[in-house]
C-alpha cells in the first residue's frame, strides 16, 4: 500500500474509509458537473459495478499519462472528484456507459488495494469560501468574460450564457462551470480542480479566460478584415493560415510549413553577417504572407535559397607548407620560375599574417603557355577550391553584377554563381581572357570588374540580385590575357601583371617528356613501352612542324603521331615503335616550317626585324625597292599609322645623312621608294621597326646586303638615336626559333635580357646599340663585286641550275 497523508482528528468527519477509484483519460470531472463516460477497461467496469450495487459513489481520478492502459496509484493524480453514478447502460464487449455527477473535491490519503479494483481512503476537500467585495467582483467579471467568449466562439452554444448568469451568486459553482466548459490543457484543468480556495480559483480562471477571449477577439478581427477588406487571394491565405494552425495542433505539417522551417534553419546555420541576416529574415516574413500561387512567392523563395546557399562563413584552410606547395607547382609545371616565386611569396606572407587580403594577379602571355592550368596548380598548392570564368565575348554588365530581382528570370552574376559553386568564400578564381571583354548598350563589364578586382573595396561587393554586400577579399583572383593593350587602364592598374613570354626549345622538350607524351599515350590507348621518342625527334617536331610560343600545336602533333602508331598497333604489329627524325615525314607529312632567313635575304634592300604578336615573338622581313619616279613613297603590308610614321622618319633620316653613307643626296628627286612587309594580310603596327626600316633603305641605296643571320628591333629618332621597345623576351625567343644567331637591341633594353633564359643566351649574340650608325656598321656587308641582275634574288640565282636536253643553264 502507498500512504499519502493522514487526516487530523478534526478532519475525520470528512474522511471516506474505502471507495473505488475510476481512472479517466484526458478528462476532469468537476463538482456539480454531470459527465457521460464509457468504461471498457476491466478494472473500471468492476469499480462501476460495485458502485451501482452499493451507494453509487465512486472517486474519479485523472491519469497523468493517457497512454497507460493499466494505471497504478503513481500514474494517477492525487486529487480527484467524489462522484455519483446516476445512469448506467451495458454495451457490447463488456463496456459500460454511465452518467456521473461530481459531488466534491477529494484527496487520496491511502491506497487500500489495487486488485481487482483500486480502492483508496480519501478525505473530502470543502470549498474555502469568503464573502468579500473582491470575490464578488471576480465572480461578476468571470461571468461577463465567459459570456463574451461564448459570443465570440461559434462552436460554443449560446445556451451556456444562462447558467453563467444564474450562477453569479454561487462563486464556487460558477468557477467549476466555467472551468468545465473552457478549453484548457489537462494540466491546467487539474490545477483548477486542486484549488480549494474560491478566491484563488476565480483569479486563476480569470487569467485563463482573458487569454482565451483575447485569442478569440484576434481571430474574429482577422476574420472580419478578411471578409470586409481583402480579396480572394487574401481569403485563401487566411484559410491556409487557419489550416496551418489546425495541422500544427494535430501534429501535421504541410509542405509549405516544412519549407519555411527549412529556410529558417538555413538562415540560422549560414553564418551571415548581421545586415544580411536581417534582410533574409525580413524576406522570410514577407514570404510567409505571400500565397504559393502568386509569382512573387517563387521569386522570394529563390532569393532566400541563394542567400542561404552562399558560403558566408565557409572557407577552406590554406596549405601553408611552402616546401610542399613548391613541390606541387614543380610537379604540374616546368619552368615559369617567376610565377612560382610569386605564389610562394604569397604563402609566406599569409603564414606570417593570416588576415591578409587576396592578391589580384594577371598572367599575360601568348596562347598555350599554361596560364589557365597554372591557376589550377595554384589552387591545388594552396589547398583551395578552383573556379574558372571565361570573359571572352562578354558584353553585358549583368554577367558580372547580376540582374535586379524585378526582372523575370533574374539571377546573380557569374562571380556570385562561381562562389556558390565553389562552396567556400576563399577559392582561387580564374577570370580567363580578360583582354577580350567588350562593351555595348548593355553596359561595360570591365567597369563592373573594377570593384571585383580591387582589394580595397571588394570586401563589400554588391551583386544587383542579392542587393546585400558579399566579402570577396578572401578570394584569390587570377586573370589571364594575351595582350595588355586592350585592358582599360584603371582595371590594369588594380592587377599585378606577370608576363609569360613562352617556352624555349629545351623547355618544350622537357614539358613534352613530363606531361604531353604521357597524356597523349594514355588518351590513345598506347602503353609507354610501345612507343618512345628521343630528344632529336622532339626537337625536329618542334622546329619543323610547329612555330609557336606555347605548346598547343606541339601537343596536337604528338597526338597525331600517337594516333598513327595506335592504328598500326590495332592492325597487329606487336614490336615497340622507336620514332626518329627521319620517320616524321611518313607520319606527319612534309616539314611545315623552314629556316627561311638565309633564303629571303642576301641582296640589298632586304632586312629582318623582330616583332611582338599576341601569339609570341616572330621575325619580320622588310623589303624595299627603288624605281624611277618623283619623290613617291609607297608602303604596303597592312601597316598601321605608327609604322607608317616610322617609315617616313626612316626615309627622312637616310636623306639627311645620304652623303655620310655614300648615297647621292638627290636620289629621291627622280626616284620612288616602295617598302613592303610580306604577309600583307596580317596587320602590323608599332615603332619598333624603325631601326629595320633605316637599315633596309640604306642597304637598298648603297647596294650593300644585310647579314642574313642577324635580326634587329628598336625605335629610331630623326637624329639617329635608338629608343627602347617592349616584348624583348618574346622577340628573342621568336628569333631563336627562326634560326637567327645575332640580335641587335637598343642599349636601354639591356635590363630586359635578365628575363631571357641562359640556355637561349648561350646560343645567341647580342649587340647593344644606342645610335643607328652602329646598327648599320654591324648589319651591312660589303657591296658584292657581281651584283645579281635586277628582279633576281642573288642567292637563288647562284644556286639555280636547270638541265634542259643536257645543256646546263645558269
Amino acid at each position: 500500500m502507498v500512504a499519502f497523508t493522514h487526516p487530523t482528528e478534526a478532519e475525520k468527519s470528512l474522511v471516506i474509509d474505502s471507495i473505488a477509484v475510476l481512472p479517466v483519460r484526458n478528462l476532469i470531472v468537476y463538482p456539480h458537473m454531470a459527465v457521460p463516460l464509457v468504461a471498457n477497461r476491466p478494472g473500471s467496469v468492476k469499480a462501476l459495478d460495485e458502485a451501482l450495487q452499493g451507494d453509487k459513489r465512486v472517486l474519479v481520478l485523472a491519469q497523468r499519462d493517457p497512454g497507460i492502459d493499466r494505471p497504478g496509484p503513481s500514474d494517477l493524480y492525487n486529487i480527484g472528484t467524489l462522484s455519483v453514478v446516476h445512469k448506467a447502460m451495458r454495451l457490447p464487449e463488456d463496456s459500460l456507459h454511465v452518467l456521473v455527477q461530481g459531488v466534491s473535491r477529494a484527496r487520496v490519503l491511502e491506497v487500500l488495494e489495487t486488485e481487482p479494483v483500486l480502492r483508496v481512503r480519501v478525505e473530502l476537500l470543502p470549498d474555502e469560501a469568503e464573502d468579500s467585495v473582491e470575490v464578488e467582483a471576480l465572480t461578476h467579471n468571470l461571468s461577463e468574460q465567459f459570456q463574451k467568449l461564448v459570443a465570440l466562439v461559434p462552436t460554443m452554444s449560446d445556451e451556456l450564457k444562462i447558467p453563467a448568469i444564474n450562477l453569479e451568486r454561487q462563486p464556487s459553482k460558477l468557477a467549476d462551470f466555467v472551468a468545465f466548459n473552457l478549453k484548457m490543457s489537462l494540466e491546467d484543468q487539474q490545477a483548477v480542480l486542486e484549488l480549494t480556495n474560491v478566491h484563488d480559483r476565480l483569479k486563476g480562471l480569470t487569467i485563463l479566460l482573458n487569454r482565451e477571449v483575447e485569442v478569440a477577439e484576434t481571430g474574429s478581427r482577422i476574420q472580419s478584415q478578411v471578409q470586409n477588406e481583402l480579396g480572394k487571394a487574401q481569403r485563401e491565405y487566411y484559410l491556409r493560415e487557419q489550416m496551418k494552425a489546425i495541422q500544427k495542433e494535430l501534429g501535421e505539417a504541410d509542405e509549405r510549413t516544412e519549407e519555411q522551417e527549412d529556410l529558417t534553419k538555413k538562415i540560422v546555420e549560414a553564418g551571415m553577417p548581421e545586415e544580411v541576416r536581417a534582410e533574409a529574415e525580413r524576406e522570410l516574413k514577407r514570404l510567409e504572407r505571400i500565397p504559393p500561387s502568386s509569382p512573387e512567392y517563387t521569386i522570394a523563395r529563390t532569393y532566400l535559397e541563394w542567400l542561404t546557399d552562399l558560403p558566408w562563413a565557409t572557407s577552406t584552410k590554406d596549405r601553408l607548407d611552402i616546401a610542399e606547395a613548391k613541390d606541387i607547382l614543380d610537379e604540374d609545371h616546368y619552368g615559369l620560375e617567376k610565377i612560382k616565386d610569386r605564389i610562394l611569396e604569397h604563402l609566406a606572407v599569409r603564414k606570417l599574417r593570416p588576415e591578409m587580403k587576396g592578391p589580384i594577379l594577371c598572367f599575360v602571355g601568348p596562347p598555350g603557355v599554361g596560364k589557365t592550368s597554372l591557376g589550377k596548380s595554384i589552387a591545388r598548392a594552396l589547398g583551395r577550391k578552383f573556379v574558372r570564368m571565361s570573359l571572352g565575348g562578354v558584353h553585358d554588365e549583368a554577367e558580372i553584377r547580376g540582374h535586379r530581382r524585378t526582372y523575370i528570370g533574374a539571377l546573380p552574376g557569374r562571380i556570385i554563381q562561381g562562389i556558390r559553386k565553389a562552396g567556400s568564400n576563399n577559392p582561387v578564381f580564374i577570370l580567363d581572357e580578360i583582354d577580350k571583354v567588350g562593351m555595348d548598350f548593355r553596359g561595360d563589364p570591365a567597369a563592373a570588374l573594377l570593384e571585383v578586382l580591387d582589394p580595397e573595396q571588394n570586401d563589400t561587393f554588391s551583386d544587383h540580385y542579392l542587393d546585400v554586400p558579399f566579402d570577396l577579399s578572401n578570394v584569390m583572383f587570377i586573370t589571364t590575357a594575351n595582350v595588355l593593350s586592350t585592358i582599360p587602364g584603371p582595371l590594369r592598374d588594380r592587377m599585378e601583371v606577370i608576363e609569360i613570354a613562352g617556352y624555349t626549345e629545351e623547355e618544350k622538350i622537357e614539358i613534352a617528356r613530363r606531361h604531353l607524351i604521357p597524356k597523349q599515350l594514355a588518351e590513345n590507348g598506347i602503353g609507354p613501352e610501345q612507343l618512345t621518342f628521343d630528344d632529336e625527334t622532339l626537337s625536329a617536331v618542334i622546329s619543323g612542324y610547329t612555330r609557336e610560343a606555347g605548346l598547343r600545336n606541339l601537343e596536337r602533333e604528338i597526338g597525331a603521331l600517337c594516333r598513327k602508331i595506335a592504328r598500326r598497333i590495332a592492325e597487329g604489329r606487336i614490336e615497340p615503335f622507336v620514332l626518329g627524325p627521319d620517320d616524321l615525314r611518313s607520319y606527319l607529312g612534309p616539314q611545315k616550317f623552314h629556316a627561311e632567313a638565309a633564303e629571303r635575304t642576301g641582296e640589298p634592300g632586304v632586312a629582318i626585324g623582330l616583332a611582338w604578336t599576341p601569339t609570341g615573338g616572330e621575325i619580320m622581313f622588310v623589303e624595299a625597292s627603288r624605281m624611277s619616279g618623283k619623290k613617291g613613297l609607297t608602303l604596303t603590308g597592312q601597316l598601321g599609322d605608327v609604322m607608317k610614321e616610322s617609315a617616313q622618319a626612316a626615309l627622312t633620316y637616310v636623306r639627311s645623312h645620304a652623303a655620310s653613307y655614300g648615297i647621292d643626296p638627290d636620289f629621291f628627286e627622280q626616284s620612288d621608294i616602295h617598302i613592303h612587309l610580306p604577309a600583307g594580310a596580317i596587320p602590323k603596327d608599332g615603332p619598333s621597326a624603325g631601326v629595320t626600316l633605316v637599315t633596309v633603305l640604306t642597304s637598298l641605296l648603297t647596294g650593300r646586303p644585310v647579314r642574313n643571320d642577324l635580326a634587329m628591333t628598336g625605335e629610331v629618332t630623326l637624329r639617329g638615336k635608338i629608343l627602347p621597345v617592349g616584348g624583348i623576351k618574346e622577340k628573342v625567343l621568336g628569333a631563336q626559333r627562326a634560326g637567327i644567331t645575332t640580335i641587335v637591341l637598343p642599349k636601354r633594353n639591356e635590363k630586359d635580357l635578365d628575363d631571357v633564359p641562359e640556355s637561349i643566351k648561350a646560343h645567341l649574340s647580342f649587340c647593344l646599340v644606342d645610335r643607328i650608325d652602329q646598327v648599320l656598321e654591324l648589319s651591312l656587308m660589303d657591296k658584292p663585286e657581281n651584283p645579281p641582275k635586277p628582279g633576281w634574288n642573288g642567292a637563288i640565282a647562284e644556286r639555280m641550275t636547270h638541265l634542259v636536253d643536257g645543256v646546263e643553264i645558269n
